[in-house]
């Protein structure tokens, strides 16, 4: 479910999300990332039918997980979304996830470097004028910066 201002969601971690250790996997970390992402779009206006009417593809380029704490079953947690850094171009764009637990408390930071990809040119464009309106209109992280290379 997502908050009203569309930049959280909130989840409860599953059975199928806990490893042998007893906490989530680090791949349903990366899945709740990628679906946050997806929420955000959506409520935006992007659903992936658009997208692809658009002719556009969205791209991760880089993932870094820092995790904080451990996220055992059936724990509830707001997982927001933030945009960490931008490119001069517009094509390239650090969105974050954090995983906050029901205490308030951090227990991961997903950090993606995604991109938009042109499906005709199969090269990396800036996102259409109202996608990068809601990708500004982000929360910004406290260490939010332009990404140069």
């Amino acid at each position: 479910m997502a908050s009203d201002n569309r930049s959280e969601i909130y989840i409860r971690s599953r059975w199928g999300e806990i490893d042998s250790n007893g906490h989530m996997r680090n791949v349903a970390f990366l899945d709740i990332s990628a679906n946050s992402r997806m929420e955000f779009f959506n409520a935006n206006g992007y659903t992936l039918t658009e997208f692809f009417g658009a002719g556009l593809g969205p791209v991760v380029l880089k993932d870094e997980i820092e995790y904080k704490r451990e996220v055992r079953l059936a724990e509830d947690l707001t997982v927001t979304n933030e945009l960490a850094g931008i490119s001069e171009d517009n094509t390239r764009f650090i969105l974050r996830n954090q995983f906050i637990k029901a205490n308030g408390k951090l227990a991961c930071k997903i950090s993606s470097l995604v991109a938009f990809f042109d499906l005709a040119t199969r090269k990396m464009i800036a996102p259409p004028e109202n996608l990068m309106k809601a990708i500004l209109s982000l929360p910004r992280s406290e260490d939010f910066s332009t990404i140069t290379q």
